[in-house]
């Protein structure tokens, strides 16, 4: 075969084989999978807030109560201390309240100094003091377990603080919490007729916890009397604050 035809095969051999690799590599460029678009937030929304509240009954009396003494020794502020807390704890358990609802929170020992200023100052005694929460859920029997307390702790005894609570508040929860969705569907919807338009899907929700804390009440050793505190549990809000975000259309 003459040089010159050979060239001209070779050189349309070439030309298919580039066309051939633009094709494949137009097809592999297309062939692939496509990016998703973002999804498009809504052009129209109202943000609202809405609140619910409930009340229940409190079930149960959690009391703070201590025993202190003050000793030359450590020994004996410990021993006093111990022996009386002891007493209390004892005398709850034996009028029905269960052992389980009292628990330690707190023991202390504390040096107690004289002198000051330019005297040196010297440990004349110790000051030890024992803590317990106690849970009373016989409510009817309050009053005696806060007197029964006092008699039996002496002098020594501290009541810190009282409050009732709820102890299984799960259902008032779920009321308060509907109560405060409906209040923000309803301003929703309101909004939504002023500006003329539909109220749609809910975008989001989130919410705050609005329980109303218990009031402390406190005591002091001027408490130590036989006779029954007078106790009332009165009722305690529970409440919930949601914000929700609808789509307007």
């Amino acid at each position: 075969m003459p040089i010159a035809a050979r060239a001209k095969r070779r050189l349309f051999v070439l030309a298919a084989a580039g066309l051939t690799a633009v094709a494949v590599s137009a097809c592999d460029a297309t062939s692939g999978p496509v990016a998703a678009s973002p999804s498009e937030e809504p052009q129209h929304a109202v943000t609202v807030i809405g609140s619910g509240e409930v009340q229940g009954t409190p079930d149960t009396l959690n009391v703070n109560a201590s025993i202190e003494f003050i000793s030359p020794d450590v020994t004996g502020a410990m021993n006093q201390t111990s022996d009386r807390q002891n007493a209390i704890i004892q005398a709850l358990v034996d009028a029905g309240v269960d052992r389980k609802d009292i628990n330690t929170s707190q023991v202390s020992l504390q040096p107690q100094f004289t002198g000051g200023g330019d005297n040196p100052q010297t440990i004349v005694g110790y000051r030890a003091s024992n803590s317990i929460d106690i849970k009373i859920r016989q409510l009817d029997a309050a009053s005696q377990a806060l007197a029964l307390i006092v008699s039996s702790g002496g002098d020594a005894t501290r009541i810190n603080n009282v409050n009732y609570s709820i102890e299984d508040d799960s259902e008032l929860i779920r009321d308060a919490r509907g109560r405060a969705f409906e209040d923000a569907k309803d301003r929703a919807e309101q909004y939504a007729q002023l500006s003329g338009m539909n109220l749609g899907k809910v975008v989001s929700i989130s919410e705050s916890a609005g329980r109303q804390p218990p009031v402390p009440y406190r005591g002091d050793q001027e408490m130590a009397m036989a006779a029954p505190v007078p106790l009332e549990p009165g009722q305690q809000t529970v409440g919930f604050s949601v914000t929700v975000v609808w789509e307007l259309a």
